[in-house]
């Protein structure tokens, strides 16, 4: 089949097996509204269509054969260890086991050098893995007292062992089984059997005939329609902005100001890449039913459950921690619901070895290049550092009650925010996609070390005596220190409030908030073949 892509890889200068890959996600466009043609009165035969569309991917179009069964050598394996091994060892087995499969590719990947063209078994694999690790701590939840899980726990734990089909369907389900989304077990059974859809609060806008919420298709198409013009953007704009342009003479002979000013430029069209694939692929789960979060007040229907990035609040966060909540947003929860909660000792808080583990967990499931590492060790002190800015410089700009409007000085802060934010994303993040190491460094040296100024600077002056001056001046100001969740917990009369969406520990600390700390917003479950 590659004679029908080659024409088009040559047009658009792309690999055979990008081209594939971009394929594949395009023809799950119209397989999922195929898919929700078959009655989910008969959940066996869509369990058989997600299988089969895998087959179809892996063989006739990618062929990549020992990919496929590979992943099914780690499905069957996740599915007995799970079905027969009741002791609480068992999801700490399943995740040596796939965690480990996937580290052996990574270095096979790495010794063989292959290029960044090529589609190959770690993409896949890399979703796969979250899933399966998922399935076995769910399934661990299934078998303990309810009153020892916390609410997530207990909404994705599975009671009832799957049959064989219905874990390949959920393994293989075909718009995430090559770039994502990853799902867990719960969601994708009641995507199966459309329980997902019940709202008894509100009555759901339904065409006659139809089974499903409205809005689905044009949920579905506009992110397709976005995933192009991010995918155009990338392909007409990598050629001149793009990272390693750093390591270009060319670039090197402007003063540095200028090198500063110009490498802002090449994070968006980089992340664009990643936009494309995530947008094509969330459009694709859409149609499938996948990704819908409820009803509005007028019985209206929101899908927005299956998205993995808000280009926004990436592009222009307020703050660090927005942008970090917002990329790779699954990869998050996967973190911290099967690593970060389940290394920390029950009756515990989350510490620092919880923190050192999932980053390094993080690290292993990326790979084995060295810009990996780089940006993830710069991510544990740029994380550190916001921190301590949101706690010591922002409750000066805040306004004193929820209902005062934001000053002229809070709105140039969260510009300064944003301009921040966005300039070291850029460089820290820039050596995850150059990859080496050595190349990584150049660029920085070539940046001035800009972002390590900026980073140990701020650690600077807050650990050697910072913190102290900023609470003095807090108290001779009389600036009032919000409650963690901010003003409007403090409105609430609840200092102890959560903010929207975030999860709570089995300890009831907020983990995203205050101790949970990845990576800076650059996990990601694209293939390395398309890094």
């Amino acid at each position: 089949m590659d004679a029908l892509f080659l024409p088009l890889a040559n047009l658009v200068g792309a690999s055979v097996d990008q081209i594939k890959l971009i394929s594949c996600l395009l023809i799950a466009y119209p397989l999922g509204s195929l898919y929700v043609r078959v009655p989910s009165s008969k959940p066996g035969l869509r369990h058989l269509f997600s299988v089969t569309v895998a087959v179809l991917y892996f063989f006739p179009i990618l062929k990549i054969y020992a990919a496929f069964f590979q992943l099914l050598g780690s499905i069957l394996a996740t599915y007995f260890i799970a079905k027969y091994d009741k002791s609480s060892r068992m999801p700490w087995i399943v995740f040596a086991i796939v965690m480990g499969h996937l580290t052996v590719n990574h270095v096979i990947r790495w010794i063989n050098d292959f290029s960044y063209e090529t589609m190959e078994v770690t993409g896949p694999q890399m979703v796969l893995t979250m899933k399966l690790t998922t399935f076995a701590w769910n399934v661990y939840d299934g078998r303990r007292k309810e009153e020892e899980l916390d609410k997530w726990q207990l909404a994705k734990r599975v009671t009832k062992f799957p049959s064989i089909l219905e874990f390949l369907g959920y393994s293989f389900y075909f718009p995430g089984i090559l770039v994502g989304p990853y799902l867990d077990y719960a969601e994708y059974m009641d995507l199966v059997n459309e329980t997902m859809f019940q709202s008894p609060a509100v009555k759901p806008k339904i065409k006659p005939g139809r089974r499903l919420p409205s809005y689905r298709k044009r949920a579905a198409y506009t992110r397709l329609f976005m995933g192009l013009f991010y995918l155009g953007v990338f392909v007409l704009l990598n050629p001149k902005f793009y990272y390693a342009g750093g390591l270009d003479p060319e670039f090197q002979k402007m003063s540095l100001l200028k090198r500063i000013i110009h490498f802002q430029a090449f994070g968006p069209v980089e992340r664009s890449k990643y936009y494309a694939i995530w947008t094509l692929t969330e459009g694709a789960s859409i149609l499938t039913g996948l990704g819908f979060t409820g009803f509005g007040p007028h019985g209206e229907a929101h899908w927005d459950g299956a998205a993995n990035v808000k280009v926004w609040d990436i592009e222009f966060p307020a703050n660090f921690k927005v942008l970090l909540d917002s990329w790779n947003m699954k990869t998050n929860v996967w973190l911290r619901e099967c690593v970060y909660k389940r290394v920390t000792p029950k009756g515990k808080k989350p510490g620092l070895s919880s923190t050192l583990i999932t980053f390094f967990t993080s690290a292993f499931w990326h790979g084995i290049a060295g810009g990996y590492y780089l940006t993830f060790i710069m991510g544990g002190f740029i994380t550190a550092a916001a921190r301590l800015i949101r706690a010591n410089i922002r409750p000066f700009f805040l306004p004193t009650s929820p209902d005062q409007p934001p000053s002229i000085a809070k709105r140039l802060y969260d510009i300064a925010g944003i301009i921040a934010s966005a300039m070291i994303l850029n460089y820290s993040a820039s050596a995850f996609i150059i990859l080496s190491g050595r190349d990584s460094l150049i660029t920085w040296r070539v940046l001035g070390y800009y972002g390590h100024f900026a980073v140990f600077g701020t650690l600077a002056f807050f650990y050697l005596g910072g913190v102290g001056v900023c609470r003095r001046l807090q108290k001779q100001m009389g600036v009032v220190i919000p409650p963690r969740g901010g003003v409007r917990a403090a409105a609430n009369g609840n200092g102890t409030a959560k903010a929207s969406g975030v999860e709570q520990s089995p300890i009831g600390t907020p983990v995203s908030e205050k101790n949970f700390v990845l990576p800076p917003s650059v996990d990601t479950v694209l293939p390395p073949s398309q890094k």
